[in-house]
């Protein structure tokens, strides 16, 4: 059985790729991209979100639902060999068929060895314009979690989830040295230039935030690319537990990334920010209701 490696550091690969309407041609080009990635050395590599398809939840259309499949099912058959092959954990969101009329929005690791290690369902859907995700996705039902692999502790979260402070505290405390968010996210209406640099900015922040308040690494990991309504803004990245950007992707087209992760950083930066040490538990009771007003 495979267990979080004990050497201190470990490299990640970011897979920031445009997504065409081919669910098949998009796995093969995910497929070499991660064999790119492990040949550059990286050893969990993360895909974006829901990267078998173009992003379909920009309208409410029941055909889109037959782009779902099983877990297990084909497209982790595929990820499976090329773990076991490559001896590499791999990080995946898919369109999860649970059962008839019930679908997920689901990351999935894979372990070294090809095994399914761990399953996270998207906790917070959005409904937003172009964001249809309500109409798709029933919300997660696995809470917060970290997935022990061969080469580090992971914790994934999906997209909108990458907004709530909540989601990254707990999924922290489950035991995650490294934080994943497979993301499809973008601009999508014409409001210039200052506009979309501040949505960009307050989006690497806020996770930026969470390794720092967490003393973890955040993995952010983005489609690229125009896809009707929407301006995939690329621009993955890695932050360490300082909320130092290790890598960036660029804005507008695909690349893999390949960036080495110290992970006794996570001791050394806990040390002198005790975050976790001082937190004031007894008293955060209120933080379950919606509005104390």
């Amino acid at each position: 059985m495979s267990s979080p490696a004990s050497r201190d550091s470990v490299s990640i690969g970011l897979i920031q790729m445009t997504c065409g309407p081919d669910p098949a041609e998009n796995l093969a080009r995910a497929l070499a991209r991660i064999d790119e990635a492990a040949r550059a050395g990286a050893r969990i590599v993360c895909l974006p979100e829901l990267f078998r398809s173009r992003y379909f939840c920009q309208t409410e259309d029941n055909e889109r639902f037959a782009l779902a499949e099983p877990i297990p099912g084909p497209t982790t058959e595929a990820l499976a060999r090329v773990a076991a092959e490559r001896e590499i954990v791999i990080v995946a969101s898919l369109f999860e068929r649970r059962a008839a009329g019930l679908y997920h929005n689901t990351a999935v690791t894979l372990d070294a060895d090809g095994r399914v290690a761990g399953l996270y369902r998207k906790m917070h859907i959005p409904d937003d314009p172009l964001y249809y995700e309500k109409f798709y996705f029933t919300p997660g039902d696995l809470g917060f979690a970290a997935v022990p692999s061969r080469f580090a502790t992971v914790g994934t979260c999906v997209c909108w989830d990458q907004w709530f402070p909540e989601a990254a505290r707990l999924t922290a405390l489950a035991g995650a040295q490294i934080l994943f968010y497979p993301t499809a996210i973008g601009w999508q209406f014409d409001v210039g230039a200052d506009m979309d640099a501040a949505q960009h900015e307050a989006w690497e922040t806020a996770q930026r935030a969470h390794a720092i308040a967490n003393g973890v690494f955040v993995a952010a990991v983005n489609r690229v690319g125009a896809e009707d309504g929407i301006r995939f803004w690329g621009q993955s990245f890695v932050a360490d537990p300082f909320g130092r950007v290790l890598v960036r992707g660029k804005p507008d087209v695909e690349e893999v990334l390949v960036v080495a992760c110290d992970l006794g950083e996570i001791e050394r930066v806990r040390q002198n920010w005790p975050f976790l040490r001082d937190r004031r538990i007894d008293a955060y009771g209120e933080i379950t209701k919606r509005w104390r007003g």
